[in-house]
């Protein structure tokens, strides 16, 4: 306690106030949080201090500026995950393949739950890191993804390492999915539920893949848009744009000129960069909504309904990945009200897969159902990432039989 003197002499106690030994890491977290929620670019310094309640010199005393922060809050994330994987198999070396698989497996979902407001960090803002630091972060995923795949070529012998790879991948994409959605469910009903999903996917038997050498050239198509008019060719240009340099790094004057058009023309159908965002979104839903209706129509029951909308979910993703990218990274950006607006349209297309989910699993909640229906669709980036968006169909088949594995089990 200090000492001070009143004005009238007599001495009082006031506490002194420490810094806390976790500062560093505290600050961490709370970056990482915020990052991961609101976007690299909408998140400043001044924020993150104000937060945990400290002045931004004081948290310049730390981190030197906002990227050295970004950096360390991603590479922290990253690391705990492999530390995770990690510690899961200390120590078991003799034991059997379904033993280590089954602890591996465990303590990354374990992980992924406790961190589940972080996961957006690396999955829709790594784009930011620089070359090298991007490809550390990468290395953490390689490193866990082969954690996996080594014990369960072991347990199933009759896989390649491709396989092997890809499933691996695959059980990652399923536990950070939980980052892009804010659907509670307890925790020990989560962590079955993840874990559920995870082993249905290491049980599933994929279709061949592609022959070495013969995985063609991805040809980006337009997502369906006909390019009958600038508002249309300025959507299109939009996506790739987006997708390439991120939203913040994008200008309308680079939009307009990869279509032809001056940026005072661009203001002409757009009043600004986050309307022509907010339409790129809107067409994407429009043709997701045409999809989903003709698949609908076209099955004779739930089963085979959900088969379908994958199909065709995968069709559309695959023929312009950018949109599917776009989305997902971007639309924090947008204003509040077109956000919500496009949050809405995308809970009533998932609560579709959800009436279809629960109507084949009749064990399932509606809230388990939602899980893994947005599992289901994260495996589309994640996997299509993975592979590049080749166009092979025998590529399209082997990220489908993921997706169903998800959604109806195994």
């Amino acid at each position: 306690m200090a000492r001070t003197n009143t004005a009238a002499g007599a001495a009082t106690e006031r506490p002194i106030r420490r810094r806390p030994k976790d500062r560093k890491a505290q600050i961490a977290t709370v970056a990482a949080e915020a990052f991961s929620e609101r976007g690299y670019h909408a998140v400043g310094v001044d924020d993150i201090a104000a937060t945990i309640g400290i002045s931004g010199p004081a948290l310049y005393r730390h981190y030197p500026n906002k990227y050295a922060l970004f950096v360390h809050a991603a590479t922290t994330t990253a690391d705990a995950l492999r530390t995770a994987a990690d510690d899961a198999l200390a120590g078991l070396e003799e034991a059997a393949a379904g033993e280590r698989l089954d602890r591996l497996i465990s303590a990354l979902v374990t992980n992924t739950i406790e961190h589940r407001k972080l996961g957006g960090l690396y999955r829709w803002e790594g784009r930011y890191l620089q070359a090298d630091d991007r490809t550390r972060i990468r290395n953490v995923f390689v490193h866990v993804t082969q954690c996996v795949a080594a014990p369960l070529r072991e347990l199933r012998q009759e896989l390649s390492a491709v396989d092997a790879t890809t499933q691996g991948a695959a059980t990652l994409s399923v536990m950070a999915s939980i980052s892009a959605h804010r659907t509670a469910l307890a925790t020990r009903r989560l962590h079955a539920l993840l874990t559920s999903a995870c082993e249905s996917i290491l049980r599933t038997t994929l279709p061949p893949a592609v022959p070495t050498g013969d995985v063609p050239a991805r040809v980006e198509g337009t997502g369906g848009l006909t390019m009958t008019s600038k508002r249309e060719l300025l959507i299109n240009e939009a996506v790739h744009i987006f997708d390439r340099n991120g939203y913040h790094d994008s200008s309308i004057e680079e939009i307009g000129a990869a279509a032809g058009i001056n940026a005072s023309s661009v203001y002409r159908h757009f009043p600004s960069k986050a309307d022509l965002l907010a339409a790129v979104f809107y067409r994407a839903a429009d043709r997701l909504a045409v999809a989903t209706s003709a698949a609908l129509s076209a099955a004779t029951d739930p089963r085979e309904a959900l088969c379908t909308l994958a199909e065709s979910y995968l069709e559309l993703a695959f023929r312009n990945p950018a949109v599917l990218s776009v989305y997902f990274a971007e639309i924090g950006n947008l204003p509040e009200n077109e956000r919500r607006n496009l949050r809405n349209v995308q809970r009533l297309h998932v609560e579709e897969w959800v009436h279809l989910v629960t109507a084949v699993r009749s064990e399932l909640s509606a809230a388990e159902a939602r899980f893994l229906v947005h599992a289901a669709l994260g495996l589309v980036l994640d996997i299509g990432r993975l592979i590049h968006f080749d166009t092979a169909e025998e590529s399209r088949a082997r990220l489908h039989a993921l997706m169903v594995a998800v959604l109806l089990g195994q």
